[in-house]
């Protein structure tokens, strides 16, 4: 019995120190959360047409304090060239200490101008340019910049370079106009202007911000921080942390859904195989019910909104939850492990993907049942039904492109080109515009559903989990 015992723990015990250390590993990775500092993320806005015959890298971007001392930043992004600076970029980002600041600093790599006898080498400043502007880093908060390039001052004499930017800070978001995008290993959110197609602003959040539920009548947004055992409450109007809500520990909460009412606010905590009830306007957990094995997202019912759909990856079922209740009252079971899903536009079907499944399943909410299975070619990670047209719109990370299927037959008719596919879908009803969140460009997309042309593209932080904007479809 002892040799049994022996051999046992000899096979097992790597086993075991290996997931106890990539766990461990994966925990401590996550960036640490802002304490006695804050943050500035530098946006770069549109190049002049004028700029196109110019290309040059940046050496560095620094924080100058009062003293003139320099803090230098991260550059995010540091060749400036037609097409590229086109539209919008992250270019840098830091953390400093809280206090003000003269504004920031400049140093350029090379330069290069393209002239009607070939690209011509500039002759580039020896020491950085300095662009002041008076901003304050507070603790526990991000600080916003956007800079534009001054092309006319920045070449001298013909053939001398030094980059000048000015520096300001964006104009406050209107709040009818904003979308938020989790950036979950950043512990931000990406506030952008969906009509402007531009980054207006950028929030410090707790740890591991994931799930995001807008109360719209209240101007109010929450967000899942999957690290912290919490769900954040935030102000839409300042961008203020107005309150968090504590669960209990271990519950790792990931996705959000919240009643037509904004009166009860569900969390799904695959740490604990839960989910949790909320009463957000006291910030308090409620209570909590057991669901499947790693619950993934949930999705309420359209029509009567009696009932939530829980997706577990794996426990390959879905748990169908009483909300009245607060309790699961049945569960449907999929041959896959089911990720996420959409109601067709009169609710009588419910579309679901399946981690590493090439199937997209349809299920009869009333029966519970299987009724199709639609072969898609590769496995999904992003779905959205337009309760418009009943079109179904499926994307995945390991896809270059977003297909569209007809709701009747199922037959995939278009696809829009999505380079590094898309983790998540959502429809922004008012531009009427598919948005595409891209976790491996850490970028966020808007095509236009009629037309089929992209209307913007954004830079988002660090690993992206969900877009939720105002007036979505």
């Amino acid at each position: 019995m002892k040799t049994v015992k022996t051999f046992i723990l000899v096979i097992i015990a790597p086993f075991l120190l290996f997931c106890l250390s990539s766990c461990q590993a994966g925990f401590s990775s996550l960036k640490p959360v802002l304490d006695e500092e804050g943050e500035v993320f530098v946006y770069v806005q549109p190049f002049p047409q004028e700029a196109e015959r110019l290309r040059f890298n940046l050496e560095g971007i620094s924080a100058v304090r009062q003293d003139g001392s320099e803090i230098p930043l991260s550059l995010l992004f540091n060749k400036f060239e037609a097409p590229d600076v086109k539209r919008q970029r992250l270019v840098a980002s830091g953390i400093l200490p809280p206090g003000m600041y003269r504004g920031l600093s400049f140093k350029a790599a090379k330069a290069v101008l393209t002239t009607e006898e070939g690209d011509a080498s500039l002759l580039t400043a020896e020491k950085p340019v300095n662009a002041d502007f008076p901003f304050s880093i507070t603790r526990k908060k991000a600080s916003t910049l956007l800079i534009s390039f001054l092309y006319q001052k920045s070449i001298t004499s013909g053939f001398s370079f030094s980059p000048v930017f000015s520096v300001y800070q964006p104009a406050k978001p209107v709040p009818g106009l904003v979308g938020y995008v989790s950036n979950s290993r950043a512990n931000t959110i990406t506030v952008f202007d969906k009509k402007a197609g531009q980054v207006v602003t950028v929030l410090a959040t707790g740890r591991a911000p994931k799930g995001i539920a807008f109360d719209q009548a209240r101007n109010r947004a929450y967000v899942a921080l999957s690290g912290e055992d919490a769900i954040e409450a935030i102000d839409m109007i300042t961008g203020d942390s107005l309150n968090t809500i504590r669960l209990h520990n271990g519950s790792a909460p990931q996705h959000l859904a919240l009643t037509p009412d904004g009166r009860l606010l569900m969390s799904v905590n695959p740490g604990s195989n839960s989910v949790s009830f909320i009463d957000p306007l006291s910030y308090l957990e409620l209570s909590q019910t057991a669901v499947g094995d790693a619950p993934s997202s949930i999705l309420l019912e359209p029509a009567a909104g009696r009932r939530a759909y829980v997706f577990n990856v794996m426990s390959n079922n879905i748990s169908i939850v009483d909300i009245a209740a607060r309790a699961t009252a049945a569960t449907a079971v999929v041959d896959t492990g089911a990720l996420r899903g959409q109601f067709s536009r009169n609710g009588g079907r419910l579309y679901v993907i399946s981690e590493r499944s090439p199937y997209l399943t349809v299920i009869d909410p009333a029966s519970l049942q299987v009724s199709n299975r639609v072969f898609m070619g590769v496995s999904a990670d992003a779905l959205k039904v337009d309760v418009k047209t009943d079109l179904i719109y499926a994307s995945g990370t390991q896809a270059n492109e977003v297909e569209i299927y007809e709701p009747l037959s199922l037959i995939a008719v278009e696809s829009i080109p999505a380079e590094g596919g898309a983790s998540y879908l959502t429809i922004d009803g008012q531009e009427n515009s598919l948005l595409l969140l891209s976790p491996e460009s850490r970028t966020l997309t808007g095509v236009n559903i009629n037309t089929r042309n992209i209307v913007f593209v954004i830079d988002v932080g660090e690993d992206p989990y969900q877009v939720t904007l105002m007036g979505e479809r």
